[in-house]
């Protein structure tokens, strides 16, 4: 089971969408020979249908939007003759990711969240039907010549904004090892290589510790100096992780002196605790990657040195993605926490 973001990753939206309008009353008598007092019989319009967000679990994007912007659900048929109600319209379902988050792009309401599978949420009602004339009579109005209109449908302008549900983040400055990190534990394949900003699109992938016990892990572009303001890939990363149930903090110990090590720590701190949702209060490990570019014992020397220098009290890993150093005892220990069993909890 994988879960993977195509390069052409779409993560905000604007679409309209529009309730069917309600079908109209009908004006109408019955004239028959065998009864001599038919009167009126015209019949009601059908309702229109409305508009409805559903999750969809295969969809991972909003890229389905990019091109079509208007939803319009079906409207509802005019009544008719011998009390004959017109058809209602269908209902529009529009399929849209778990983790979508919708509001009024006019007005900045909040309307829902899409956040369970299956779930399903109204954004646009359909008009209701008109009255047929059969409505109107009375005993000092035989002859109705009165019916209603059908209602229009809502119109809203959505505005559509996607946060990964994922159980736990990988966060960092640029090259720290998160890809290579979802790749060693997922069968998800982020593009890997040298330079910063490898990742532009958020990826998920599932870590599976057996058939029956598994995570969902997103490996999310890095953070830099200034993200919360919108440097670099700033809030649209930043949107991403508020989601999550923990981070993971991953530090490369490798590439650099351990000051800069740290000072990296304290730059990715200051851009979580400048944006929303208070991301810094959020669970958070820190792990420290690409050991098996050390020796055995300049990897811990750096790693204690590192943890002294941040006043690291909380849980710490020192791994390697490439060899496997540290991977396992790290996944397990993710799971434990998400579980519940974790002495961290």
């Amino acid at each position: 089971m994988t879960y993977f973001v195509c390069m052409r990753f779409v993560d905000e939206a604007i679409i309209t969408v529009r309730g069917g309008d309600g079908g109209s009353g009908c004006i109408s008598f019955r004239r028959e020979r065998c009864i001599p007092h038919g009167g009126p019989d015209g019949g009601d319009g059908g309702c229109g249908g409305s508009v409805y967000l559903a999750a969809d679990g295969n969809l991972n994007t909003l890229f389905d939007f990019r091109h079509r912007h208007l939803f319009e659900a079906q409207r509802g048929d005019n009544g008719s003759g011998r009390k004959r109600t017109g058809r209602s319209g269908d209902d529009l379902l529009v399929p849209v990711p778990l983790g979508t988050t919708v509001c009024n792009y006019d007005t900045d309401e909040c309307i829902g969240d899409i956040t369970e599978p299956h779930q399903r949420l109204l954004v646009a009602r359909g008009g209701r039907c008109g009255m047929g004339n059969v409505h109107f009579k009375s005993a000092t109005n035989r002859v109705p010549r009165r019916c209603t209109p059908g209602e229009p449908g809502d119109e809203r302008r959505l505005a559509l904004e996607l946060k990964l549900l994922a159980d736990a983040g990988l966060v960092g400055l640029p090259n720290a090892g998160k890809s290579t990190l979802i790749s060693a534990l997922s069968a998800a394949r982020s593009s890997i290589a040298n330079y910063p900003f490898t990742t532009l699109v958020p990826v998920l992938g599932v870590v599976k510790i057996n058939p029956w016990k598994f995570f969902v892990m997103a490996d999310l572009p890095g953070l830099t100096a200034g993200s919360a303001q919108g440097a670099g890939l700033g809030t649209r990363f930043l949107r991403h992780v508020q989601r999550t149930r923990l981070l993971l903090h991953l530090v490369d110990v490798a590439g650099s002196e351990i000051q800069t090590a740290a000072d990296g720590v304290v730059t990715v701190e200051k851009e979580l605790a400048q944006g929303s949702s208070g991301l810094i209060n959020y669970p958070r490990w820190i792990v420290c990657t690409k050991a098996d570019l050390l020796s055995p014992d300049e990897g811990d020397r750096r790693y204690r040195e590192l943890l002294k220098r941040l006043n690291w009290n909380g849980p710490a890993f020192i791994i390697s993605a490439v060899s496997g150093q540290g991977v396992e005892a790290l996944k397990q220990s993710v799971m434990a926490y998400l579980a519940g069993e974790d002495e961290h909890n």
